[in-house]
């Protein structure tokens, strides 16, 4: 769980980070208080919530299995664990007949 937290803080930190860096490639202070007009700062928030919307966005669209796969829950075979798979292409059994 801590990994898409952490994923999507990193992607709320771009344009921030890249503002840092263009005060420090143009030799301004980066920690000096002019540098950060409170209109830049909420242009930046926008913008760095907009990119998180967007990365949950394509997270649901491009995340998880094809709509016609199977899922196998883990079982245990001949006293060996066998993690869960989605098997893609297959119809449930059951289903639409």
């Amino acid at each position: 769980m801590i990994r898409p937290v952490l994923t999507e803080l990193g992607i709320f930190l771009i344009p921030f980070v890249a503002y840092a860096l263009f005060l420090i490639a143009t030799r301004s202070g980066v920690f000096v208080q002019s540098s950060w007009p409170a209109h830049l700062v909420a242009k930046l928030v926008l913008g760095s919530l907009l990119l998180v919307i967007v990365s949950f966005i394509l997270l649901a669209h491009f995340r998880g299995a094809p709509p016609d796969s199977t899922y196998v829950p883990a079982h245990i075979e001949n006293g060996k664990f066998i993690p869960g798979v989605e098997i893609p292409g297959t119809e449930k059994p059951g289903a639409g007949k």
